[in-house]
């Protein structure tokens, strides 16, 4: 069987796919406060081309599916997608990320879904007022009711925190001690110039050193020994429910980029952009290709050419962009 190699010998066995741009949160960090301007409907991928993209990669040794947006639960009959996709019998696992307003009412039906094993949740402060700062909406309670009621379910919880320079540091360790006696992972994200022109004016640096020093200030760590491709560093902390660790911390350097020599992964937009790093600016319109008529084999052909561009790492990507520098909001991209 063919399966998706690049020129550095990197198996790529999971795809990042956004369903959609919209999001009902503008968070600082991903847009401006008057959100991006988001493309009509019939430019997004639709359910079935999304399932045809997803067969044939996985026909090619994609394992791994996330889903993100935008705000996935945003698009309408996503639960029905799920559904859909979970019939596909080479996809192991289905992953989804989101902001938690809209997935309360169908944890439920998630934990039914045998292929859905991982809920990433974007939560950047524990704090109501800051929270309502950070995402430009009243939100916190319904996000945080969401937290706890997924924190008790089947599904494994992640808790997606991106550390921003004079917003949420002061907070870093209230996350690190909620693994005390919750089984979740909190990943703390380095922040990203992915806010759709609206930058920020950053103060310092919290980059993956810093954010590490922040949490050894008031924890011992202990390394883990995490997957090859895992995107994180993650570890145990000493003493949380004894020998047990329940709950773990990593911290993703996703702006120092020191994890892509392990790179596994692709992206592909709601509008239908392959990428091979999230910070190029795309390599191939998929939408426009599917509807010009090509067929299942074309895309197979297509998917191990492409493939073969996929850079060595994301400074490379970032160098080779021909739309100039980094502008896109997450939202676009798939966060």
């Amino acid at each position: 069987m063919d399966t998706l190699i690049d020129t550095f010998g990197r198996q790529i066995n999971y795809l990042r796919l956004a369903v959609t741009d919209r999001c009902n949160l503008r968070c600082q960090y991903c847009m401006p406060a008057h959100g991006i301007d988001i493309v009509a409907r019939k430019e997004l991928l639709s359910y079935k081309e999304m399932y045809r993209i997803i067969r044939v990669l996985t026909e090619l040794g994609v394992r791994k599916v996330r889903l993100t947006g935008g705000e996935p639960f945003a698009r309408k009959d996503f639960m029905s997608f799920l559904e859909m996709l979970s019939y596909n019998d080479l996809l192991d696992e289905i992953n989804i990320t989101t902001n938690g307003v809209l997935i309360g009412k169908h944890i439920e039906t998630l934990e039914k879904l045998d292929k859905v094993k991982t809920i990433n949740l974007s939560i950047d402060s524990l704090d109501t007022n800051k929270f309502a700062k950070i995402t430009r909406r009243d939100v916190f309670t319904e996000v945080y009711k969401t937290f706890e009621v997924l924190a008790k379910s089947s599904l494994h919880l992640k808790l997606n925190v991106v550390i921003q320079s004079g917003v949420n540091t002061n907070e870093i360790n209230d996350f690190v001690g909620l693994t005390k006696d919750k089984n979740i992972a909190v990943r703390f994200i380095e922040e990203m110039p992915f806010n759709g022109k609206g930058q920020r004016n950053i103060q310092e640096n919290w980059n993956y050193n810093k954010i590490l020093a922040e949490i050894k200030s008031g924890y011992r760590l202990e390394n883990m020994i995490s997957e090859k491709s895992s995107t994180s560093r993650n570890f145990t902390i000493e003493n949380h429910q004894g020998k047990k660790h329940v709950g773990t911390v990593g911290i993703i350097p996703a702006f120092t980029r020191t994890i892509c020599n392990d790179c596994n992964r692709i992206r592909i937009t709601s509008t239908g952009t392959f990428k091979n790093c999230l910070f190029d600016d795309g390599v191939f319109n998929l939408r426009d290709f599917i509807r010009n008529g090509a067929s299942n084999n074309d895309l197979k052909e297509l998917f191990l050419s492409l493939i073969k561009e996929k850079p060595e790492n994301g400074f490379i990507a970032e160098a080779n962009r021909k739309k100039g520098a980094v502008s896109e909001s997450m939202s676009t991209i798939g966060g």
